[in-house]
């Protein structure tokens, strides 16, 4: 049995990849379950994911890290396979109907009013934040940032070395794949493998804020 307090200790941002080794099929089908079933307020899921696993697609994903951020490039290049990460820019009509729609096909309702009661509430929560909070799409990005933390636990605990990167020019990204034609922005990148033997991170020590500064048991 996995035991997670092991996984979180071992997990780091991996600095350098091994360009020789690649992600087995059948893991990476595990990688896009957990993509997938990420949790999301409202199960809104507001992401898409764009994939490389080939040179030619590595090649283009890379080209979001050209200039100030070529120092993420061959954390692109060299990884076995890279996500571009991407939230949903709105969540208009069609696609709430699109949700409904799944779920219902999935069996998640009871019955219509069920259905009915779900597709109200979700309005209700997404109206709050376009027209109450104001911040709409910056609460469609911060569901993704959860799907982001499953993906890289995930990946732990499936023994693949991952990279989250910020570092990128999403501009160069956009105009590359078409994303804002598609109602997308990009957000991050992560890169997955298998760490080089010359990664100085894996040596290094976890540094995080000791257990009594961050939890308090009431």
């Amino acid at each position: 049995m996995i035991d997670l307090k092991d996984v979180v200790r071992d997990r780091y941002s991996t600095k350098s990849f091994d360009s020789t080794k690649v992600i087995p099929d059948e893991l990476f089908e595990q990688i896009k379950d957990l993509i997938r079933f990420s949790p999301s307020s409202i199960n809104i899921q507001p992401w898409h994911f764009i994939v490389g696993n080939t040179e030619e697609g590595k090649a283009r994903i890379a080209k979001g890290t050209q200039g100030f951020y070529t120092f993420n490039e061959k954390k692109i290049l060299d990884a076995s396979h890279v996500i571009v990460i991407c939230s949903k820019t709105d969540t208009d009509d069609e696609y709430m109907t699109k949700l409904i729609e799944k779920e219902d096909e999935d069996g998640r309702f009871a019955n219509a009013e069920s259905k009915e009661q779900m597709k109200k509430g979700r309005k209700k929560f997404s109206n709050i934040h376009e027209n109450d909070k104001k911040d709409h799409q910056h609460w469609l990005e911060k569901q993704v940032y959860l799907n982001m933390g499953t993906l890289l636990l995930g990946a732990a605990a499936l023994g693949i070395d991952a990279v989250p990167m910020e570092g990128i020019d999403a501009k160069a990204l956009d105009q590359e794949f078409g994303l804002s034609e598609k109602g997308l922005s990009a957000i991050s990148i992560v890169s997955l493998g298998y760490r080089s033997e010359d990664d100085f991170n894996a040596g290094l020590p976890k540094s995080r804020l000791a257990e009594e500064d961050i939890i308090t048991v009431l």
